[in-house]
């Protein structure tokens, strides 16, 4: 499962506590020349579209949440399932199965929500590499008011990673995916724990801001707070597997 890290879940706790009035539509479209399979984990009881499944080249599928939905989405790549459901994935892998039911194994590019659920009924999005990069991603708001900017990473990181960094597709022998440096080295300073749990005293490294300067609109630690999380009421989303551009 993949590592939710302790400051989203501060994130979505801290703004569970107010009520809005209507679902979000959220649009995922696959714009990669290849399957990818989207998966979902949700923050509450809801599972949006069964927790996984899998879409074709140019294909899109539409999910509805309730107000006050909160969790994930992200792509599985070179994936393989029999009829039961029951395969494996290269990368972002939940366990083994179609349907997800917990979170995708690092590295692995996130989009995270949480919809109408402060006070003024505004939602909570960003694209995350604090787990890592396997594909690009944007998140474009379809209505709605506020500040309703485009979220995403839509360069692609695996050809800038270094060689400590890589996941590598035994299929292929291409790169795959790029791990974050608290998945590659578990140390304090990477994963902000420890003496470096704080904003504080965990600074930007090397590495994040190699992240960082290619995605400038996507988390790239965990305390990239002021440029990587926005907001937007009463809007819908389209999530973008492979975007050409925000």
């Amino acid at each position: 499962m993949a590592k939710i890290s302790s400051i989203h879940i501060i994130f979505f706790v801290f703004i569970t506590s107010g009520i809005a009035d209507s679902a979000t539509v959220f649009t995922l479209l696959n714009s990669c020349p290849y399957t990818v399979w989207p998966g979902t984990l949700s923050g509450n009881s809801v599972t949006l579209g069964d927790g996984g499944f899998p879409l074709t080249p140019g294909a899109s599928v539409q999910l509805t949440a309730p107000t006050g939905w909160s969790g994930r989405f992200w792509a599985r790549t070179g994936c393989n399932f029999d009829a039961s459901g029951h395969g494996t994935c290269v990368t972002g892998d939940c366990g083994g199965v179609l349907k997800c039911t917990g979170g995708g194994v690092p590295p692995a590019t996130l989009a995270e929500f949480t919809v109408g659920s402060s006070n003024a009924g505004m939602d909570f999005y960003d694209v995350s590499l604090v787990d890592g990069y396997n594909v690009k991603m944007g998140i474009k708001p379809q209505g709605g008011f506020g500040n309703c900017k485009y979220a995403g990473c839509v360069s692609d990181i695996n050809e800038i990673c270094p060689s400590e960094l890589r996941i590598m597709d035994p299929n292929s022998g291409s790169i795959a995916a790029c791990k974050s440096a608290c998945a590659a080295f578990n140390s304090p300073e990477f994963c902000c724990t420890g003496a470096h749990a704080t904003p504080q005293t965990c600074s930007p490294t090397y590495y994040s801001s190699m992240f960082k300067n290619a995605c400038p609109s996507a988390y790239s630690y965990a305390y990239d707070d002021a440029s990587s999380t926005f907001t937007c009421t009463g809007s819908n989303y389209l999530i973008t597997f492979c975007p050409t551009q925000s």
